[in-house]
């Protein structure tokens, strides 16, 4: 576990965590209800107040991100290649909407013309690292350019290991220059900034497509086939009903990976997510996962995904960011 670094909250079979955005614990370890930042407008309350599952969280007002540079609470994006169709949102979770702090998630996904590949990244600021958020989005960049680096050479490879280091030594040099120090301080740079990762790349087969993903934390990827979603690396709660511990290795440090690799056939949503997504999914079988099923069965306009997204469940407070990849077979370029 990182110095500073918070145990952070498990998931078995669908079960939260006991936690409220930004609520405090009684005697008996429960959490009371939140302080709202102020209630919200009415005339804005019926058309984009986020989506309740089960027990919401309250209403309020968010306020704003604390710090000189702006950080949008929430993105989306999306696009379609012939093979692939790409949907994408980070929204900040409402612990930190509460509190006045900056969305620590981020994310990066490009279309690689001359392989047809998606090249992604997803990243999770550590809590306790005042500036994981920049962290999260210089890890992303760094990885995602890394791996496109590798594919124009046109060796079929891509070599994952250098790709942390190159994304390590990114966020030591961030760090250096936020900080204006001599030289590199990887030290400084675990303590300011550390940040979990997912990235990889999906490539177009004669059969529909493979995917290839390295992790460096607790941010994961799942696979949502008729309705149920399968995890593709470890995570909190995984498919043998085991409960992963609460250590996080994160960037600067660089652990020794392993790319996961797999099929993907036409009609497969692959989904990468950090734990704020992944965390109330459990196993899938929950209210959440019901009603994630139901929404990506099919690709959503961006904003509508990014929507979903942003549900409202009491004690799940975290960031979330998803990356979902619908894909396609061969005919479909036709």
């Amino acid at each position: 576990m990182l110095p500073g670094h918070p145990a952070r909250g498990r998931v078995r079979n669908g079960h939260e965590r006991a936690a409220g955005a930004g609520g405090k614990e009684d005697g008996g370890g429960h959490r009371t209800a939140p302080t709202p930042a102020g209630p919200l407008p009415e005339h804005r309350r019926p058309l984009w107040r986020a989506h309740p599952i089960g027990t919401p969280i309250a209403d309020f007002e968010p306020r704003p991100a604390a710090g000189p540079s702006y950080r949008p609470d929430s993105l989306a994006d999306g696009w379609s290649t012939d093979r692939f169709c790409v949907r994408l949102a980070s929204v900040r979770g409402y612990a930190h909407r509460l509190r006045g702090t900056p969305r620590q998630d981020d994310a990066a996904v490009v279309h690689h013309a001359p392989t047809g590949s998606i090249v992604l990244a997803i990243a999770d600021g550590v809590s306790a690292a005042p500036f994981s958020h920049i962290g999260a989005t210089a890890a992303c960049r760094a990885a995602v350019a890394a791996i496109v680096a590798d594919l124009d050479t046109g060796i079929d490879a891509v070599d994952w290991q250098n790709v942390v280091r190159q994304t390590a030594w990114q966020l030591t040099e961030q760090a250096r220059t936020i900080f204006k120090l001599p030289e590199a301080d990887p030290a400084r740079a675990e303590r300011e900034l550390a940040t979990t990762l997912v990235t990889g790349l999906i490539r177009p087969t004669a059969e529909g497509a493979e995917a290839a993903l390295i992790q460096v934390g607790d941010s994961s990827a799942w696979v949502l086939r008729g309705g149920e979603y399968r995890c593709l690396l470890e995570a909190k709660f995984s498919i043998d009903d085991e409960v992963l511990g609460s250590t996080v290795t994160a960037l600067p440090r660089v652990p020794q990976v392993t790319p996961r690799v797999g099929p993907l056939v036409p009609g497969d949503v692959l989904l990468v997510g950090t734990d704020g997504f992944g965390d109330p999914l459990g196993d899938g079988s929950g209210l959440v996962g019901r009603h994630l099923a139901d929404q990506l069965g099919r690709p959503q306009p961006p904003l509508e995904f990014a929507y979903h997204l942003d549900f409202s469940r009491e004690t799940f407070d975290d960031d979330r960011t998803l990356l979902a990849v619908w894909t396609a077979g061969p005919e479909a370029k036709q």
